[in-house]
């Protein structure tokens, strides 16, 4: 029975390059592409335990993990290749003629795939960094060859296209500090003590978690004066440029309570009809 069964397992199916391709061939090509996917997920994860190990970034960590995995596919392929007969040669010849292809019938495609190595090798935008590209706020998940996730502040996966990152506009909130400055636009009616208000303004910013002396404390602005008031800005710098939404929210809650404790009055616009009989 086992001798029948590699008797089947034997039998040439075609003959490629001199090379008889048998089943039992395309089951070890099959289990070199298996075993260089497993060892490739193996090294990746090994190479970024060592860059961890070292203080490197995570960005960098995953970015050198990421090109490592693709490189042991790569040669693991080629192996596997080169085992049921392939000339692997004339594959890179042929790679090189599909290049040349892909170059010109889509362009779009091969323009995302180069952008992908740049930015997993240069990294002007890395895992975990948090960006504004075309208008989507969100945190980068993972850099593909083709494409990067991004996960906006509600939730949703973006998927934005590589060459967006290299060839538009993209506002990087973590590089070179996750700081950012957030303002607080508030009115005060006229006649307030606007020494008190700035005081109550500052003390609110400081008792505040989020906020950060670092690299300026919180200030009070005055912008102008306006029809109805006079225009406030508390400006202060916060930790985290993510959490910019959540942190005015709570600062414009605490500014409505303590204005109440202090009776310092915030206008609204007023306007005066007068009627005329006809």
């Amino acid at each position: 029975m086992l001798d029948t069964l590699l008797h089947y397992l034997r039998t040439p199916l075609l003959v490629l390059s001199g090379t008889p391709i048998t089943t039992l061939t395309l089951l070890a090509a099959l289990g070199i592409v298996v075993v260089a996917r497993i060892a490739a997920a193996i090294i990746g994860r090994t190479v970024e335990r060592v860059l961890d190990a070292r203080g490197l970034d995570k960005g960098l960590r995953h970015s050198v993990g990421k090109i490592t995995r693709y490189v042991v596919i790569t040669i693991g392929v080629f192996v596997a290749l080169g085992t049921i007969g392939v000339d692997t040669s004339a594959i890179m010849a042929g790679g090189a003629v599909l290049l040349v292809g892909i170059g010109f019938g889509l362009q779009k495609l091969a323009e995302n795939f180069i952008s992908g190595l740049l930015l997993l090798i240069e990294r002007p935008v890395r895992r975990g960094d948090f960006i504004d590209v075309g208008g989507v706020l969100g945190t980068v998940e993972d850099i593909g060859l083709r494409a990067t996730r991004v996960m906006s502040r509600d939730g949703v996966a973006v998927i934005v296209p590589n060459s967006n990152l290299i060839s538009g506009v993209v506002i990087n909130q973590t590089v070179p500090t996750s700081h950012r400055r957030i303002w607080i636009k508030v009115g005060v009616a006229y006649g307030t003590d606007l020494s008190l208000v700035a005081k109550v303004l500052v003390e609110l910013a400081q008792s505040d978690p989020g906020v950060t002396n670092d690299p300026a404390p919180p200030e009070v602005r005055c912008q102008e004066f306006g029809d109805s008031s006079i225009q406030l800005a508390l400006v202060a710098w916060i930790h985290e440029a993510k959490d910019d939404l959540t942190i005015s929210s709570r600062l414009r809650f605490a500014i409505d309570k303590a204005f109440r404790e202090h009776s310092i009055e915030m206008p609204f616009p007023q306007r005066v009809v007068h009627t005329k009989a006809a």
